[in-house]
């Protein structure tokens, strides 16, 4: 019930862990003092199973189910500067909901967060956790996150959660001209961050750093 979920935190869930987090998240190059705050107040231990809180505030990646994973804190921070850094976007389409923490801290920074998953039993678990956050502005979608959200298109920044082996212009179309969009591109062990940007002559593409994901997977689950 959520009554008996403790949204502070105590011990390893602490404000002052998660404090500690943001201060390693600063000295590792995350520079958006918005954007810590919000990692700081957002309680990760409710995006994990109960036996792996007291690992939620280290900066990696931790399973979830469905061979998925909640990613590593500096890998959120990272993906959503590098948007940030860019403008102030109103809306932003997230492929791959996963667990809801990306989603939850997008939510916190932009206006409207459009989020597709293909794996119903994720996407059920992270939709209770945006309702007992009373984050109701996440449109969520179960669908094939290749597609994106054609009926809600154009965005002005698409973040993409796991990684495709080329850069999807099926999603890339769905960008409004300035918008932007941040993707981990490549083979297992071999993936970059990109970022792609949309403009009057085309899209410029920039390698941000190398990166380890989930690889991209069409259909629904």
């Amino acid at each position: 019930m959520a009554s008996k979920i403790d949204l502070s935190g105590v011990g390893m869930t602490s404000q002052r862990t998660r404090n500690r987090l943001t201060d390693r998240l600063r000295s590792g190059g995350i520079s958006n003092e918005a954007l810590l705050d919000v990692i700081a107040s957002t309680p990760r231990h409710l995006f994990v199973d109960e036996a792996l809180a007291h690992r939620a505030y280290e900066d990696t990646a931790l399973p979830i189910g469905y061979s998925q994973t909640i990613s590593q804190p500096y890998i959120v921070a990272r993906m959503t500067q590098a948007i940030l850094a860019l403008g102030q976007p109103k809306s932003i389409l997230e492929i791959g909901t996963g667990s809801g923490y990306q989603s939850v801290i997008l939510a916190q920074l932009m206006d409207d967060v459009y989020t597709v998953e293909r794996i119903s039993g994720l996407l059920e678990k992270a939709v209770s956790r945006f309702r007992l956050l009373g984050l109701n502005q996440i449109r969520y979608k179960y669908d094939d996150g290749q597609l994106g959200w054609p009926e809600k298109q154009p965005f002005d920044a698409i973040m993409v959660t796991a990684s495709p082996r080329e850069v999807p212009h099926e999603l890339i179309a769905q960008l409004n001209p300035g918008g932007c969009m941040v993707v981990p591109v490549g083979t297992p062990g071999n993936q970059e961050l990109t970022l792609i940007q949309r403009n009057e002559e085309g899209f410029s593409t920039e390698i941000l750093e190398k990166v380890r994901f989930v690889p991209l997977l069409g259909g629904k689950n």
